[in-house]
């Protein structure tokens, strides 16, 4: 991919150490470009949730690099997690949309598309 695309995929419970030592940095190393970042965050099938430290991080990461973002995107078939991204988009930097695991494929074609 590209250097300004992350895609991350969580699994189990998402816990604080998982946001600093591979979303941040990975997030971190994409901003450092000329191009805006595109995040495509993948809730696998098997995911279960965050941990209280970790959606602490999600914020801080957000706040640091708002005017850093071009797409947000979100695969999940978790409905609480779609309803969120969904009710919050117009308040999230850059385009954001939200696919259903099925959709993975389609939804990092739009991750790629100018």
């Amino acid at each position: 991919l590209p250097s300004h695309v992350v895609v991350a995929e969580a699994s189990g419970d998402v816990t604080a150490d998982d946001y600093e030592q591979v979303l941040m940095p990975a997030v971190d190393a994409a901003a450092a470009g000329e191009a805006k970042v595109r995040l495509l965050y993948v809730l696998g099938a098997d995911f279960d949730g965050f941990e209280a430290g970790a959606a602490l991080d999600d914020t801080r990461l957000g706040l640091r690099h708002w005017s850093d973002f071009e797409k947000l995107g979100m695969v999940t078939d978790h409905t609480g997690y779609r309803g969120m991204v969904k009710a919050i988009s117009f308040l999230l930097p850059g385009e954001t949309r939200v696919f259903e695991l099925a959709e993975v494929d389609d939804a990092v074609a739009w991750l790629l598309a100018d």
